[in-house]
This record gives structure tokens, sequence and C-alpha cells, in this order.
């Protein structure tokens, strides 16, 4: 039977295949399977995002974001959502964001929320939602083992990506590369001090949200360190990202946050191109050292995988990828799951 999910994105983010964040490109690519197996999906989202299905828009915000803008926004989300609750026969309630409990619909329908971050990171009592039929999944074995014990916790459902937007080819160019989120716990000035340790210049793609810490870190601790050839590109996407993927020595990932999962060191490797990262939460279920790339311990070891890494081969990274990362298992995992609680809960009404 066709079903009607309802997305909730994180409110501050536009949704789209060429998203910044990860669980904007996860919630994306759930939408374009949705709509491609004959499911009605309704995605809530900033304005500017692009879906699949429909598009039921949160107004965009300007400027810094404070704790009165977030009250405002999660209430207009809520209001949003009881309106798509009203109008449509919704099956799932599926939510993407940190901020998910504050938007969680009216009791009856069920919800999913896929925590997308570390554990930590989420009040503890999100864990145990008084709200009734509301359910957790994680993205990696990782994340899952970290999570508080809690009878509303599903197996994971690793992440995955769209393999065939990674199939360009290129030559290995004399440069590495750091795609994330520019703010302290993702490490870009851990990345800038190892590549220039290592003789090669670092291209940083990536958004600088309007947080005044995140603001803060990019002036003090980023922008200073490109020097010698490395550069930031601001955020990129599409072909432009898929080129320099293809032709990067390697991508560094010096996250010092405990990472749920990295959907950027999954399409490096569809492009033939090692990982050196740092071994915080699922990255050493990702990288297989000295097969797909390296997992390293400070900036010096950094400096001297990210020299090593142009002895791997690009095929070998391009076969793991193709084994492991496929965004249509994932997507077939969590259309599972949508049957499977919608059904659970429509029988239960029916008794």
């Amino acid at each position: 039977m066709p079903l009607t999910v309802l997305s909730v994105a994180y409110p501050f983010a536009p949704v789209g295949p060429d998203a910044v964040g990860g669980a904007e490109q996860v919630l994306s690519t759930l939408d374009r399977a949705l709509v491609a197996a004959g499911h009605r999906s309704l995605v809530v989202a900033c304005e500017g995002s692009t879906v699949a299905g429909t598009l039921l828009p949160v107004h965009a915000v300007g400027g810094r974001i404070d704790e009165s803008i977030r009250a405002g926004v999660h209430a207009q989300v809520r209001r949003i959502v009881r309106a798509a609750l009203a109008r449509y026969p919704v099956d799932l309630v599926h939510l993407h964001g940190i901020d998910f409990a504050n938007c969680l619909p009216p009791p009856g329908v069920p919800a999913l929320a896929t925590l997308h971050l570390p554990p930590g990171w989420y009040p503890p009592d999100v864990f145990a939602p008084g709200r009734p039929d509301t359910h957790l999944v994680c993205v990696s074995a990782s994340q899952h083992r970290a999570c508080p014990r809690s009878a509303r916790l599903l197996p994971p459902i690793p992440n995955g990506i769209p393999l065939g937007r990674f199939a360009t080819r290129l030559t290995k160019r004399r440069f590495a590369l750091a795609l994330s989120r520019i703010c302290p716990e993702k490490g870009i000035h851990t990345a800038l001090d190892s590549a220039r340790r290592a003789g090669l210049p670092l291209l940083v793609g990536g958004q600088v949200f309007p947080y005044e810490a995140h603001e803060r870190y990019f002036a003090e601790e980023v922008e200073p360190r490109l020097i010698g050839g490395s550069r930031f590109l601001g955020p990129i996407g599409g072909a432009r990202k898929r080129r320099l993927l293809a032709a990067a020595r390697c991508l560094l990932v010096p996250s010092e946050a405990p990472e749920t999962s990295s959907l950027v060191a999954m399409e490096a490797m569809a492009s033939g191109t090692p990982v050196v990262a740092f071994g915080n939460g699922a990255l050493p279920e990702i990288v297989e050292p000295g097969v797909t790339g390296f997992i390293v311990e400070d900036a010096a070891a950094m400096a001297d995988a990210v020299a090593a890494a142009g002895r791997l081969d690009p095929d070998v990274c391009r076969a793991a990828a193709r084994a492991r990362f496929s965004a249509e298992r994932m997507s077939n995992d969590y259309l599972d799951l949508y049957a499977r609680l919608s059904r659970r809960t429509a029988n239960a009404g029916a008794a």
C-alpha cells in the first residue's frame, strides 16, 4: 500500500542532493526514494530546499540564530506539522533535526527520529520520550552503542550515498581536500596544519553558519592558516564537488567529535579517493586502513598519511564504496521500517 510520510528537517539548513549537512542529504535521498517507489513524500524544510515530493516551507532566517529565533522557528514548524496532519492522511512522521523533540507531532501518528549527531549532543530525555509511538534510530553501530539504553531505540540503519553520482574519473592532482561545516569540532585547522607539514595545499569546502562561535573559529583558526596555496572555497556542491573529490590525492577528516557517520568519506571512496581521518566515532567503521585510507591519531600522523595516500589504489576505494555504501540499501531499509511502524499502528487501531 502507498504510504504518506511527513519528513521534518532541521529548519535552519536547506534540504537537497547537494546540501551541506549529512542529515539534509539523507533526508533528500529518502524523499527521492519515496517518490520513486510510488509513495507520497511531504517535507517540512526551510525555504530554498529542493525536494522530489511536496515542500512545506519554513521561512528562512537571516543573520545570527539565538534562542528567541529558535523558539519562533520551532513554533512555526509545529504549526506546519499540525496543518499537514489535518490535510493529508499521514502514515508516519520522520524527524531529522537535533531539535526534533521541539517539533514532535501531537500523539496519534507514529513518529521516527533519526539521530544524526552524537548521543551526548541531545537532551537526555529524548531517549525516553513521553509521546507514545515515538521511535529512535541511529546511523552507525558505534553511535548505537553510545546511546543510553532505551526501549525506543531501534536497530541502526547505516547511511548510504547515491554511488552513481560519484563515478567521475580524473587524474589525481597535487592537493588534499577537506569538506565539512566550518566549526571547532570539525578540526579544519588541524587539516590545514597537516597538509602544510606534508607540503601539499589543502582546499577547504564548507559553510560558516551564522553562529558566533563558528564565525570566530573561522576568523581566528582557519583564515590565518590559508597560506602556501591552501584556499577556502565556501560551500560547494554538484559537479564541482564531484570533480574535486575525484581529483584530490586524499580527503582529510580531522574531526574532534565522535562522528556518527561520514557521507563525505563515503563519497570520496566512491570517487576513487582515499580518506585520512581521526578515529573518532564511526570513522573506523568506514575507513579500512592501508586499503581505502588511514586512521590516525594526531596532526603529525595525518601529515605522514597524506604522503602515503598517493600509493593507494583508486579502484579499490571505488569497489569498497560500491559494496558497502549504497543509498539504495539505506533507502530500502527505511522504507521497510516505515511500513512496519505504520502497519503496527494500524493493526493496534483495528484491535
